[in-house]
């Protein structure tokens, strides 16, 4: 299974994020990414399915990646 680099993504909305790192749902052991937005929000860190951060989804009728590496 790949790894998440830690680093900042873009959203395909057009956020910005810090993703910290991988981490495990304790009950599940689901595979989660942890990350913090790079603007206002009510949370300081969010986390998300793996399998859902590294998804294609479609936008206009084009494949995209729903978060995009862009920076260390």
């Amino acid at each position: 299974m790949n790894s998440i680099k830690p680093g900042i993504y873009k959203h395909y909305k057009g956020k910005e994020y810090r993703v910290i790192g991988e981490v495990k749902h304790s009950e599940t052991l689901v595979d989660l990414v942890l990350y913090d937005p790079l603007y206002e929000s009510i949370s300081k860190y969010w986390v998300r399915p793996k399998n859902m951060f590294e998804e294609e989804i479609e936008v206009d009728g084009k494949k995209v990646k729903r978060f995009q590496f862009i920076s260390e």
